[in-house]
């Protein structure tokens, strides 16, 4: 039973099509997990979303932040930028269904020797503390008090981890670390401004991955999020998102044997970066 791990879809739903037929993706056999972002930006969210609902239990995914932001627009708690395209799915008669169903996505899956999360881990996170404070963020977004976590979840603030932060701002720390953070420094601040190259990352900031003390490092993690770091494969780390968003490709790995499988989307699906 083979487990492929997919990059970021982000509404690129022909692509995604045609990396599963590349693979000879089969439901009753087959493992697919997404990184997160599968709506938002490309042109077929809706058809996205409905397709990866409706397979069930072959597809495990986690929750990105253009994921949450759609939580939050559909509850009223923010605004559709000029660039999203979520209308199609606001609008789409199982909306509610729909909505209701990535309520119960997971922020954090680990199986094994691997951990899936779409942007990163904070140093200071062993993988059994991050599997906890994942938990408290999936309870409240699951629980019938999720609009007022929605309610507060945007914002910048705090920006590094503390053990004794409580209520939505502890909440909030958690969600941003696991969807938003690209780089971080050595003691756990994060920036979340940066979204550029590994050579062009500011002073005193690092990939969060490249942290020689991270409590996670034994783990292997799969994960997206910073289409401009790219394909990345090592020991401890699985990197996901290639951009096919941006004209690059969309990118699977098989677990097993770390087989790389890509379809190269050769015209960028939105204009501007």
């Amino acid at each position: 039973m083979p487990t492929y791990a997919i990059g970021d879809l982000q509404g690129c739903y022909q692509p995604f099509q045609q990396l599963l037929d590349q693979i000879n993706f089969d439901s009753t056999n087959d493992k697919l997990w997404l990184v997160g972002d599968i709506v938002n930006r490309g042109p077929d969210s809706l058809a996205a979303l409905r397709f990866i609902k409706q397979a069930g239990d072959a597809v495990t995914m986690v929750l990105g932040n253009h994921d949450l932001h759609l939580l939050m627009v559909a509850a009223g708690h923010a605004k559709l930028h000029p660039s999203d395209t979520l209308k199609p799915i606001l609008d789409a008669p199982d909306r509610d269904s729909l909505l209701h169903w990535l309520r119960q996505q997971k922020l954090l899956h680990v199986d094994g020797d691997y951990v899936m999360v779409h942007a990163g881990l904070l140093p200071d996170w062993s993988v059994a503390q991050a599997v906890e404070l994942a938990q408290e963020v999936e309870t409240c977004l699951q629980g019938k008090k999720f609009l007022k976590l929605l309610a507060q979840l945007y914002g910048n603030k705090p920006n590094s981890w503390q053990d004794d932060l409580s209520g939505y701002k502890r909440l909030r720390v958690i969600v941003n670390a696991m969807t938003r953070m690209r780089v971080c420094t050595l003691d756990g601040k994060m920036d979340f401004s940066y979204k550029g190259t590994m050579q062009t990352i500011p002073p005193d900031y690092y990939p969060w991955f490249d942290l020689p003390q991270r409590a996670s490092k034994q783990a292997t993690i799969v994960c997206g999020h910073w289409s401009a770091l790219g394909l990345k494969v090592s020991n401890n780390l699985i990197a996901l998102d290639t951009g096919c968003l941006w004209g690059g490709s969309l990118t699977a790995i098989r677990l097993e044997d770390r087989k790389i499988f890509q379809v190269y989307c050769s015209q960028p699906e939105v204009t501007g970066h």
